[in-house]
């Protein structure tokens, strides 16, 4: 990362310039926000591959003898049944129960840490969590972990994000691109992680099949001083596969419509909604945000067969059966879904507030949003009042959208 004045510059700054991406501030770091359209680009990643660079985002190991138990004793998924190699999903609950932050996180071990070439650890038979913080919760989930460590000192921390470059390569052609620049050995499956094998341009680090975008890809984590070889060649797409490369914008419209959360837009820790370093404006009442996982109604990462921190809460909420997060999707022209925009009832009662919302590229533009919203099923039709004057047709959908 390159510090300046003001921004933080991850290690392909001048590869963002030199390929005319439009950069603004994102969180505190100097971040394209497309390169030729939001929509170009969010079409491109759906029909072939688009490459993302997502250093902004943080970059823990977790390592000790029993570091899944640890990890699951915080984490609502259940982790001590997953294999080295594999990755999961998980929120982090405070203790009354509200999300903190959520996180992609894979299980690995000695051997393959080694083969990253990242660090010598002592103990032979030592297991790793890799966890990936959100961008602007890295301080905040530095400093949470380490208030739950073992006074034994059995489990610990490293923060390898200032040093560690992120690439996301997302899109149904990105094993085919892939497997030209760094061969097939380092395909991965979806929700599979390895150190990254010997390959033609002397790439080290990790590489795991996850993503953000819905679609099959890798996020593939090398040094900073390894990143712009790899950015170049992959871009280069030698096999005519139809690579571009994506700004963030793209990427929150393609989440979008998988119906993923976003961290400080779909959720928010009560803490963080009057820090005096956050900038983030939110329409909607911050106190709105402060949810647990059975509320955020997401088909993964919760498991309830297992104790973790705030795991009350979610039980309660389950037996209130109280406001979920649905999708919505318009059923005539109108003005878009934003966040802050209210759910009504077919009685003109609210019912819900929309957090994410926009046009859908991939479906001709037509308006979806998602909220927590109660007392509805699939199916359901309601109304969106994206402000005063205006109310727009809409079902209720599970998400993802497509």
């Amino acid at each position: 990362m390159v510090e300046g004045s003001e921004l933080v510059r991850t290690a392909l700054y001048d590869a963002h310039a030199e390929r005319g991406g439009h950069l603004v501030d994102f969180h505190g770091f100097e971040l394209p926000i497309w390169y030729t359209s939001i929509t170009d680009e969010h079409l491109a990643t759906r029909a072939s591959a688009g490459l993302f660079d997502v250093s902004h985002m943080g970059f823990f190991r977790f390592s000790g003898e029993y570091v899944r138990e640890w990890f699951e004793s915080l984490a609502t998924q259940a982790v001590s049944g997953i294999k080295s190699g594999r990755c999961g999903y998980t929120h982090f609950l405070d203790k009354s129960g509200v999300i903190i932050d959520d996180m992609i996180f894979a299980v690995t071990d000695r051997e393959q840490i080694w083969a990253t070439g990242c660090a010598d650890w002592v103990n032979p038979s030592e297991l790793a969590i890799l966890g990936v913080p959100n961008a602007s919760m890295i301080s905040t989930m530095w400093d949470w972990f380490h208030s739950h460590l073992p006074a034994d000192g059995s489990v610990t921390i490293e923060n390898l994000s200032d040093e560690t470059s992120i690439l996301a390569l997302q899109g149904p052609t990105s094993p085919s691109v892939l497997e030209m620049v760094l061969g097939v050995e380092n395909v991965v499956g979806r929700f599979k992680g390895q150190a990254i094998a010997d390959n033609p341009l002397g790439i080290s680090g990790w590489i795991q099949g996850t993503g953000y975008t819905g679609e099959r890809g890798f996020e593939i984590f090398v040094s900073n001083e390894q990143v712009r070889s790899l950015w170049d060649a992959l871009l280069a797409d030698v096999g005519g596969h139809g690579i571009v490369p994506v700004g963030l914008g793209a990427r929150d419209t393609l989440r979008l419509e998988k119906g993923y959360l976003l961290s400080g837009q779909d959720f928010l820790w009560p803490p963080l909604a009057n820090r005096e370093d956050d900038s983030t404006s939110h329409p909607v009442v911050l106190a709105f945000l402060a949810r647990d996982s059975w509320e955020t109604n997401v088909p993964f990462g919760l498991d309830l067969g297992h104790d973790f921190v705030g795991k009350e809460r979610v039980l309660a909420s389950e037996a209130a059966a109280g406001s979920r997060w649905w999708g919505v999707k318009y059923l005539e022209k109108g003005p878009l879904p934003r966040a802050g925009s209210k759910v009504l009832n077919s009685a003109g009662e609210e019912i819900g507030i929309i957090t994410s919302g926009g046009p859908s590229p991939s479906l001709d533009k037509v308006g979806i949003g998602m909220g927590y919203i109660e007392g509805v099923v699939a199916g359901v039709e309601v109304l969106i009042a994206p402000n005063p004057r205006k109310q727009v047709r809409a079902v209720v959908v599970r998400t993802p959208f497509l």
